[in-house]
């Protein structure tokens, strides 16, 4: 058992056994856990159905030559967003690439098997670098690396969070890089692979390469090289993982840049978890969000608590591994070093998103302990004390739920087993591996027959623990966090007759085609097609998010995720002019559901760049702060027309009383939930408007239903969904016309207490509105054509004031009025803006992403670097393979890397 049966070596055959093993553990805990594509059950928890996925269909239209947009701007989202820092944080792994092979439809499956070929590379990266730290067995080798791949943090985070599989991807190769630094070997392969790392996952390859520099500086203080040659190593390490570093900067640069005009998140303050939860997380079948994910396996686990007490490890070994492993483990718990981990940014989600390093860093102390054979009994017995103490202080833990004991009593009976018989084995024959077994000497062949039974045997019950053990703990991750964690449907016939209805009504750039109110996902446009104001990104623009909230739009996410706004105004502002309506996601069921099929509505609207008889405001800061606090008086501005009647309004509760005021952070009067039960009066709210203009209801921080009642009853029912403490805030809804005697009598349907803001009713003329278009069609472009981040307008002669163009003013935008030179766009409102004299006839409006122009030139030093340094390492080996060769002497031979 101890030779690889396959051609290539040990370190091929345990990569194959590793990935062979983590791919049939993962879609076997998926099947048996009834998940997608395996069961009914979605798999499209949280950002994974709101952006990964949305993301990797946009990718393959963009494969495809489908996609509204390029590299530079992403057209489909957020009436254009910067795409770079997009594709850079979701999409520049290599694995990404493979959606492109599979159906448009089945994006989901073409997701899926990204996931699980990341994760079975992770193992079989790991796999390779065990055999290169240290010669041993390598099925072992093989198992160990599938155990790295099905960590705890891999099958609760990672499996969902696909662009964070690429760090556990990473962490191996990167130690090998530390590996080569060591022996002076492949550094242009090593600069690669850092590069390499970098530019799949920036986020995660930061926390591999500080895990694979703490390997490296243990195996150089283990090696026992001089001072000099140590700092030798040390300095070649530096230097390779700066040039790396410095290839992926037109791609990292960019995404700094992007974070740095991205909307705020949610700052938080880090809150180390109990120790009893942190221990919890080391035993099979434990889950928790907040908690770190260090789950091993019980024959990792087993090794590496046994190696402190494993005599045949040489002494420093044993002494350096433990304490690295501990002191990463005590880093998770300690404020500044897990600050340091995460690139001094607490995260907002999952606090211990580094916990793939310390998995790793515990896997390769289990290897160690394994690689100068099995432990005996005395360590065995001294690790099952240790892993008995990590139970009995993980018991007071909610995370141990009770299926977890008989699962982890089985697990550890074969691990303990397995390697008690392993050991056993090797006592049998402690001459070594395939020692002589004839001739003088030789040991009787009854003897070899029964050590080679018992090493099956203990190969076999070791895989079986592991298997079992790992595809219970990945099936319980997979059921616990969809019970946990927002969800989404799959691809399905709702979104392919969107797709369809948007394909034949879609004419961009004449006119925007939104994916419609009624979201699926955070990223519908992405999904489905179209133009839409429905954005989802870690990178949302701060001006975008703020625009559209101060227009009446809602988001979730605290801010990231804009929503599409329904509304007539905001229609022709941006250029929308055909709009799509679906039945509310039956996924969801939050919402009331209908039987209406999708439609697609129509709206006449101006040209994408409009010209305005004013020039554009002085702004400030984010572009939006001549905004005021009603989004009626904003559409307004932004339209140049007044066109709404805000009232005022009456507000009563389902008592009929005047309700209680709001706090500062959810202004107006408080809507409590006391009318909800059948029959009950409900909270409403009057007011008087001009008979025939349109009701819309702007209540951001009310959560139910909305609808006219009385005379206008005829009309749509309007659904807020908002929270508190505020992550979520509610759209603006359309609620139907207003009736005859100008009586207008909304009725509420809250599901939560919310608040209805003073100035919460707008009626709108659409008389006025339709003379406004006219105006701004009559002066508009006449002629507009969009290519990736350019936009070129064709202008009536003579056209004086500013041209808008329907787009946000994100920072990156450069524009031309003619053939004058471009420059910095100016904002109207918040959208990009360009003066005119009355001399130009065209303008044209340039996006370059913030930090590209940086980026490329880090990059290309970094190129030109590396190149002069491969130029004057060939010309060294030149020179020397011209000299004769020297007679060697004999000298004591140092201490290799392989033999630490």
């Amino acid at each position: 058992m101890d030779r690889p049966t396959l051609r290539g070596g040990p370190r091929q055959a345990a990569a194959l056994l590793a990935a062979v093993i983590t791919a049939t553990v993962f879609c076997t805990a998926d099947t048996i856990a009834r998940s997608y594509p395996f069961g009914p059950r979605t798999r499209d928890v949280n950002d994974l159905g709101n952006q990964y996925v949305p993301f990797h269909a946009h990718l393959w239209d963009l494969l495809h030559g489908k996609a509204d947009g390029g590299l530079l701007i992403n057209w489909q989202s957020g009436f254009g967003s910067s795409f770079l820092p997009d594709l850079g944080t979701y999409l520049s792994s290599p694995f990404a690439l493979l959606v492109a092979v599979f159906p448009r439809d089945e994006i989901d499956l073409a997701v899926y098997v990204v996931i699980v070929l990341k994760t079975a590379c992770a193992g079989a990266a790991m796999a390779w670098l065990l055999l290169s730290l240290r010669p041993g067995r390598w099925w072992a080798a093989g198992l160990l690396g599938a155990a790295y791949a099905l960590c705890g943090w891999s099958v609760a985070d990672g499996s969902y969070n696909p662009m964070w599989l690429d760090g556990l991807v990473a962490l191996p190769l990167l130690c090998l890089v530390g590996e080569w630094a060591l022996a002076g070997r492949r550094r242009l392969l090593g600069v690669l692979v850092v590069a390499l790392a970098w530019i799949a996952n920036f986020y995660t390859g930061y926390m591999a390469t500080l895990g694979a520099g703490l390997v490296l500086l243990l195996r150089l203080w283990l090696s026992g090289l001089p001072r000099r040659r140590a700092l030798g190593v040390a300095g070649r390490a530096a230097a390779t993982v700066a040039l790396g570093v410095g290839l992926s900067a037109p791609l990292v640069i960019v995404i700094y840049f992007g974070t740095k005009h991205a909307y705020p998140g949610r700052v938080t303050t880090f809150s180390p978890v109990a120790t009893q939860d942190l221990l919890a997380r080391m035993l099979p079948t434990t889950y928790g969000f907040s908690s770190p994910g260090l789950y091993v396996g019980m024959t990792a686990l087993l090794l590496a608590l046994a190696l402190p007490f494993h005599r045949a490890v040489p002494t420093r070994v044993r002494a350096g591994w433990s304490v690295l492993v501990l002191l990463a483990v005590l880093s998770m718990q300690w404020t500044p070093t897990h600050l340091a981990w995460h690139a001094f940014t607490t995260p907002n989600g999952s606090p211990y998103r580094q916990t793939f390093v310390v998995c790793g860093l515990l896997v390769i102390a289990a290897w160690h302990s394994l690689s100068y054979g099995a432990p005996g009994r005395r360590a065995l017995g001294a690790a099952g004390a240790l892993l008995a103490l990590i139970a009995a202080v993980a018991s007071g833990s909610g995370l141990v739920r009770s299926f977890v004991w008989p699962i982890l009593g089985v697990s550890a009976a074969g691990a303990l087993a397995g390697l008690f018989l392993l050991n056993r084995a090797q006592r049998e024959h402690p001459a070594g591996d395939g020692a002589g077994v004839t001739g003088e000497g030789a040991r009787p062949v009854g003897d070899v027959r029964r050590r080679s039974l018992l090493a099956a045997l203990a190969v076999v019950l070791l895989i079986c623990t592991q298997f079992g053990e790992a595809t219970a703990t990945s099936a319980v991750a997979t059921r616990l966090r969809l019970a946990h964690l927002d969800d989404y449907a799959p691809w399905g016939a709702r979104q392919q007759r969107q797709a369809d209805a948007i394909a034949q009504a879609d004419d961009w750039p004449r006119y925007r085609t939104d994916p419609g109110r009624e979201e699926t996902v955070g990223n519908d446009p992405l999904m489905v097609g179209g133009q839409g104001a429905q954005y989802y990104s870690s990178l949302t623009a701060d001006v975008y998010s703020r625009m559209l909230t101060a227009l009446g739009g809602g988001w979730t996410s605290r801010g990231r995720n804009v929503q599409s706004l329904d509304n007539a105004v905001t229609d022709a502002v941006f250029s929308v002019g055909a709009r799509v309506h679906s039945p509310p996601d039956p996924h969801q069921n939050w919402f009331p559901q209908d039987g209406s099929g999708v439609t697609v509505t129509r709206q006449d609207v101006p040209p994408l760049v409009t010209v305005r008889s004013t020039e554009a405001p002085a702004q400030g800061g984010t572009g939006v702060a001549a905004f005021g606090t009603s989004p009626y008086r904003n559409q307004e501005l932004l339209l140049g027309t007044r066109v709404y009647t805000v009232p005022r309004i009456t507000v009563r509760t389902s008592a009929g009383k005047q309700p209680d005021a709001g706090n500062d952070s959810r202004p107006g009067l408080r809507i409590g939930t006391s009318g909800r039960k059948a029959g009950a009066h409900k909270p409403t709210i009057t007011a008087q408007c001009p008979a025939g203009d349109e009701v819309y209801l702007w209540a951001p921080h009310f959560s139910g239903t909305a609808r006219l009642t009385g005379e206008a009853a005829t009309g749509p029912t309007g659904l807020f969904r908002s929270d508190y403490p505020v992550s979520k805030i509610a759209a603006m809804e359309p609620l139907g016309r207003v009736p005859a005697s100008g009586h207008v009598r909304i009725e509420l349907s809250p599901n939560r207490t919310g608040t209805v803001p003073d100035g919460a009713v707008g009626c709108l003329d659409t008389g006025k509105l339709n003379s406004a278009v006219q105006r701004l069609k009559a002066t508009g472009a006449t002629r507009v054509s969009v290519d990736d981040g350019t936009v070129r307008a064709e202008l009536p002669a003579g056209s004086k004031g500013t041209a808008v163009v329907a787009a946000p003013r994100i920072a990156g935008w450069r524009c031309a009025a003619g053939n004058a030179p471009a420059v910095p766009a100016k904002e109207y409102y918040g959208l990009i803006a360009v003066p005119l004299d009355g001399s130009a006839t065209s303008i044209t409006c340039s996006f370059h992403p913030p930090g590209l122009r940086l980026g490329a030139a880090v990059g290309g030093a970094a190129l030109l670097a590396l190149a002069v340094l491969g130029a004057v390492a060939a010309v060294r080996r030149r020179r020397a393979s011209g000299r004769p060769a020297l007679p060697t002497t004999t000298r004591p031979r140092e201490r290799t890397a392989a033999a630490l």
